[in-house]
């Protein structure tokens, strides 16, 4: 490509009323409509080479980057050609987290799909907007099929669906406006959510961006396993009601964050039918062992939620950003979320525009990475992501010493582990050196705060992580509490 590009015909505009010649952007800057577009290929083919090399260099490199160095952020006067471009590009991947590292099992982060990075290719050439359906024709029906499909999978009643989200943080938030504006307390900032004590941060950020009271969302306790408490809901449900207060929402969890818990999902379901409530599942963790016949056990009662957050993306290997809101009845989301579009054509046939059922307007056609990388992993390939990482924790919980560290874990693929005998500050002290000497070690482990604890969160959802790398990392866990 060149530097400045060759410039088109100039074009003239007025400006208070003067005349002034302004160069056209180069044509040669967009690909070309009438024919394959040379210099693109080359672009795409040397971009190409470069993250493939960057990926088969994880192993070596070490999950985070020694250095990090960045070009300049602003744009030059002219525009740089495709050499220094990629040049630049290189040094923003050296800098970059390397998921693909098998010591990489701090967060919910695993490598992607090669699916997946191809369809987020194909999907920014495209360049297609899930806003109306015009703009959209494919995928907007692509997008309504996939959703369809994990409703149907998970068992939902028909006439469920949903729409794709960026992020399980937006998917929670539409889930709590839908909820709301359902129950008709849209103008009560008093009205109350109620999740566990373990349920995920976003839930503080919708409160917030719903204008509810600062006690409006209320946390329940947690038993000995890191599930909701169903006395204590009951509980603070009568308390509500003695006050006057509604209950819009139960949110139950689907794999809390730090050790992957699962709420007895049956059991809500009975209390929110029995009082109509809404009873949201964030399965943004845990959800997707629902597609497994082998795992969906662990969830049952799932498919009689309203509403379910989904994260593909945490497990699958579905690149950035992946995720679902499903909904027992999608009339619901339209009836939530539509304003009308006066400025775009009806759509086609009995559906409503994609941005009639959400939060968002413009959005990319996100879907396609989902829905290639499950393609590409077929049936089998699920079951084998979802066990093998389930497999990966049990094993590595026992080759821990369990006589001196205390183990936090659900049936999912996390665990937690702080020593026994250690106060609060002396964990913190524990976890900070312990973590420094694993990512020595090219381990990377997070290092979550629970009621004031210092943890070492391991994620074993990484399919590079082989059980030789678990049983280095065990002994370097059990060394850390032997003195």
């Amino acid at each position: 490509m060149p530097s400045g590009g060759r410039m088109s015909v100039d074009f003239r505009y007025l400006l208070a009323g003067k005349k002034y010649l302004r160069p056209a952007p180069s044509l040669d800057l967009f690909a070309s409509p009438d024919h394959l577009d040379p210099d693109l290929k080359l672009f795409l083919d040397e971009a190409s080479s470069r993250l493939c090399a960057w990926l088969a260099n994880a192993g070596q490199s070490g999950p985070l980057p020694s250095l990090s160095v960045l070009p300049d952020v602003s744009p030059s006067i002219e525009g740089l050609p495709a050499k220094d471009l990629l040049d630049d590009l290189q040094l923003v991947m050296e800098g970059a987290y390397q998921p693909s590292h098998p010591g990489a099992l701090a967060h919910l982060d695993p490598p992607p799909l090669t699916a997946s990075i191809v369809a987020d290719l194909i999907c920014a050439g495209l360049n297609n907007n899930l806003l109306a359906e015009e703009l959209s024709p494919s995928l907007s029906r692509l997008e309504r099929q996939i959703c369809n499909w994990f409703a149907e999978r998970i068992g939902m009643p028909s006439g469920s669906g949903g729409v794709a989200a960026s992020g399980g943080t937006l998917s929670n938030l539409m889930a709590l406006v839908l909820a709301r504006h359902k129950a008709g307390l849209q103008n009560d900032p008093s009205a109350v959510v109620l999740a566990s004590q373990d349920a995920h941060v976003s839930f503080v950020k919708a409160a917030r961006v719903m204008g509810l009271s600062s006690d409006s969302f209320q946390k329940v306790k947690v038993d000995s396993k890191g599930q909701i408490s169903i006395r204590h809901l009951q509980e603070q449900l009568t308390q509500l009601r003695v006050e006057g207060r509604r209950c819009f929402a139960v949110v139950a969890t689907a794999g809390t964050t730090i050790r992957g818990a699962i709420d007895p999902l049956q059991r809500l379901h009975e209390i929110c039918s029995k009082d109509d409530l809404w009873l949201h599942v964030d399965g943004a963790i845990g959800g997707i062992f629902s597609l497994c016949n082998s795992t969906a056990h662990l969830l049952k009662g799932l498919s009689k939620a309203n509403s379910i957050t989904l994260n593909p993306q945490k497990l699958l290997g579905i690149a950035k950003t992946s995720s679902l809101l499903l909904v027992a009845n999608k009339v619901d989301l339209i009836s939530t979320f539509s304003t009308g579009l006066p400025y775009i054509e009806p759509p086609w046939g009995e559906e409503v525009h994609g941005g009639e059922i959400g939060l968002q307007g413009s959005r990319s056609g996100e879907v396609l990475k989902l829905w290639l990388g499950l393609r590409q992993l077929g049936e089998k390939g699920i079951q084998s992501l979802l066990e093998q990482a389930i497999y990966r924790r049990n094993y590595l919980e026992q080759k821990l010493n369990t006589s001196k560290l205390n183990i936090n874990s659900g049936p999912l693929h996390l665990l937690a582990c702080t020593p026994h005998k250690l106060d609060n500050r002396a964990s913190e002290k524990w976890a900070t050196e312990t973590r420094r000497k694993l990512l020595d070690n090219k381990f990377l482990v997070s290092r979550p705060v629970q009621n004031g604890r210092h943890f070492l969160k391991i994620v074993l959802g990484n399919p590079h992580t082989q059980l030789s790398h678990l049983d280095q990392l065990s002994v370097l866990m059990n060394q850390s509490v032997e003195s």
